[in-house]
């Protein structure tokens, strides 16, 4: 950062940390000990939507690369579009394997990244339930490599206590987004 940037206020963004993802295990098991949310096998990638062939090849990569690992206990790769115009790829894993449905996630992202894409890169989730299926996620937002809970409620609302007291259990395993105001909905996420 130079001294014009110091001298008017502008600070450098934040490196996207796709490893940040890598911690999601071990916030997976502080949440369930805590407050008993456990995954669901579903998690997702978000990203704005990009015409032309390079695009369409690394996501075409993408979903090959993922689609054929022999291992796969569901689902293939879903690719899909929300009402907002913004583009989700969507993974399932057996509930018990986070670690292959995070591996997945990160292999989209850093796939996209390499490719020349990353600003298109929005967020990833991976999805909760607890033995009332209420949902929530663990959202890592790609800009700022930090992580929020979102807990949706019927009728586009937000469960905003469980979403605090999520905060509070997996502060010590994740690096979580401190400014509330960037804890976006995300009414309608694949997997979600």
């Amino acid at each position: 950062m130079g001294l014009w940037d110091a001298l008017l206020g502008r600070s450098k963004p934040v490196e996207p940390d796709l490893d940040q993802l890598f911690a999601l295990p071990s916030a997976t098991l502080t949440l369930q000990a805590a407050i008993d949310f456990t995954p669901t096998g579903a998690g997702s990638v978000c990203f704005a939507s990009v015409e032309g062939g390079a695009f369409t090849q690394v996501r075409q990569e993408v979903g090959a690369l993922l689609d054929a690992d022999s291992e796969r206990s569901r689902a293939p790769v879903e690719f899909s579009h929300d009402a907002y115009g913004y583009s989700w790829m969507l993974s399932r894993r057996a509930a018990d394997d986070l670690p292959a449905l995070v591996a997945d996630l990160h292999a989209v992202n850093t796939a996209l990244q390499d490719s020349g894409f990353g600003p298109q890169l929005l967020c990833s989730l991976v999805s909760f339930r607890d033995p009332e299926l209420r949902p929530l996620a663990l959202v890592y937002l790609y800009k700022r490599g930090t992580f929020y809970p979102f807990a949706p409620l019927p009728g586009q609302m937000r469960d905003i206590p469980l979403e605090l007291q999520a905060r509070a259990v997996i502060k010590g395993d994740l690096r979580i987004e401190e400014d509330l105001g960037r804890w976006f909905p995300l009414w309608g996420a694949p997997g979600l």
